[in-house]
């Protein structure tokens, strides 16, 4: 390391033994949100840290937690909080090697292993403990073995989707058990109102570092982002397309693909390996050992494509992604944000595609707007797509027919329940709870919709081009008839938005074609199928 970067992290406070050890990892220089929030945490602030993913926020916390520790080591120093296994394994990694000088111990808590084994490593007094929410709440509230009154620190990485209601019970019994005097260090790509402003989590404010970066692009420069638009129907046709293609020019490379469920992504994952694209999966109702196979697959190159569920988006640090692909656009701008942040990490290139229909041409542009960057098109050769797509969809329907669906769903009401009843509750009143619960957050998010549609149509009725738009929607639309009123609705908005933007002008017309030809190809295997069995019956009368 030459003595100018090495001036570069002694000026932020980073003493000379822990740079020797970035000097072994081939890190050079300190990246901007360790240069903002490394020497604010040495002396004692609270922070929150946002950048994009890939901008080394995790040696942002755990280089000055291990300096501090240096100074005086003892277990249990410090606890981080994580939502996902991988994005623990990950941390810890990264804690142990920064750390071989001091001979850093360092346990784990995420479940998927031995609770009893578990409880015999945190007895053990690790210096640094990496846990999921809810595993390490069901140790505090279930064992004596261990305490975290003694911790100096309590960091929160990916914090906004901690700070989600799926995880606060968890977070507040373990808040609990915390000692009063400690520093909290909230890290994540984006700071949302619930990270900055917690009720349950109060920060420091007269000692309170609050750190974003000032580029108000979301994703780094070195990301390629394109979208493909396919019908809504043959979308697992444009995926196998999209990955040929891609396969063409750059066999080897590290792909992920990105869905939205972990039923979707199982049933993604059968079909394209039984069209002979071999792939591994990842999704939340795996077991850890599964999980970990398939990611040590991934990263040692055995497997070049990875299908999985947000449970990926954050957290997985293999540098080597070279492409991203969105099977669905995510909900939410931040859930894009952390997908393609997996690739065109540390300063390299790397290139994310979206499947688009034209039912997301509305929230393809909140997500634009949101990361101040236009997506462009990757061409994919429609006919192509067309003489393939009665294979993928008849391979699609026969995974399907394979997967066990109530296995699924057993397996997270078996989950549920088993931390229930380590609560001492009562399963079936929580479970009444729980739909009870999912039914007004359905309806309230339908709302909420149903008021982003209006306001749309309110916007394009002022437009000179929107003067013949329909009528606006009714906002006393009863229950019953919401669905088909966003459905009806939320049509015509995108097909305004596609008029009113050159590059799905003519989508419209592209999508019908393709169903024709898709059709026509129906038609003629249907057909040959006829002439075969024809043939066959004519033969076997013979």
């Amino acid at each position: 390391m030459d003595e100018s970067n090495e001036k570069q992290f002694t000026e932020i406070g980073v003493k000379p033994w822990l740079i020797k050890q970035l000097h072994t990892l081939g890190i050079r220089s300190p990246t901007p949100i360790q240069k903002g929030c490394i020497s604010r945490i040495l002396a004692g602030d609270d922070c929150i840290g946002a950048a994009k993913t890939g901008s080394g926020k995790t040696f942002a916390f755990a280089l000055p937690i291990l300096q501090h520790l240096a100074e005086d080591p003892y277990g249990i120093f410090a606890l981080v909080l994580t939502p996902t296994h991988e994005l623990a394994y990950q941390i810890a990694d990264q804690f142990t090697v920064l750390g071989q000088p001091l001979k850093l111990r360092v346990c784990i808590v995420t479940g998927g292993t031995d609770q009893i084994e578990e409880s015999l490593k945190l007895a053990k007094r690790p210096h640094i403990v990496v846990a999921m929410p809810g595993r390490l709440a069901d140790h505090i509230s279930g064992c004596d073995t261990f305490t975290l009154k003694k911790i100096k620190y309590l960091v929160l990485d990916e914090a906004d989707r901690l700070f989600s209601e799926s995880f606060q019970e968890d977070l507040e019994t373990i808040f609990n058990a915390l000692p009063a005097k400690r520093q909290n260090l909230l890290f994540s790509a984006t700071i949302t109102e619930d990270v900055r402003e917690s009720k349950i989590l109060p920060l420091n404010k007269e000692k309170l570092q609050i750190w974003t970066e000032t580029d108000p692009q979301l994703t780094v420069s070195t990301l390629d982002q394109r979208y493909v638009v396919c019908p809504a129907y043959a979308r697992d046709v444009y995926l196998v397309q999209t990955l040929r293609k891609y396969r063409e020019t750059k066999p080897s490379s590290h792909i992920i693909v990105f869905t939205d469920t972990k039923k979707e992504c199982q049933v993604l994952s059968m079909m394209l390996n039984a069209i002979s694209m071999d792939n591994v999966c990842l999704h939340g109702f795996m077991r850890q050992r599964e999980r970990a196979a398939a990611l040590t697959q991934f990263r040692s190159n055995l497997k070049c494509t990875l299908v999985a569920t947000d449970v990926a988006a954050r957290g997985l640090d293999i540098p080597t992604v070279d492409l991203v692909v969105n099977h669905k656009l995510p909900l939410h701008v931040k859930e894009y944000i952390h997908r393609v942040g997996r690739t065109a990490r540390a300063g390299r290139s790397g290139l994310a595609i979206s499947l688009i229909t034209p039912y997301d041409i509305l929230r393809l542009g909140e997500i634009e707007e949101q990361i101040k960057t236009k997506l462009t098109e990757y061409k994919i050769d429609d006919d192509e797509a067309v003489k393939v797509f009665t294979t993928v969809s008849v391979t699609r329907r026969e995974q399907e027919a394979q997967l066990d669906n109530e296995e699924f769903e057993q397996r997270k009401r078996n989950y549920r329940h088993k931390r229930w009843i380590q609560a001492g509750v009562d399963p079936e009143l929580m479970e009444q709870g729980l739909e009870e619960m999912r039914r007004k957050r359905i309806k309230a998010a339908k709302k909420e919709k149903l008021s982003k549609i209006k306001q749309l149509q309110s916007q394009f009725k002022n437009d000179e081009e929107g003067k013949n738009e329909d009528r606006l929607i009714s906002m006393e639309t009863e229950d019953a008839d919401i669905d088909k009123t966003i459905k009806d609705n939320l049509k015509k908005v995108n097909k305004t938005l596609m008029k009113k933007d050159d590059r799905f002008k003519n989508v419209i017309g592209k999508i019908s074609k393709i169903k024709r030809k898709a059709d026509n190809a129906k038609q003629k295997l249907e057909a040959n199928e006829i002439k075969k069995k024809k043939k066959k019956k004519v033969t076997d009368e013979k």
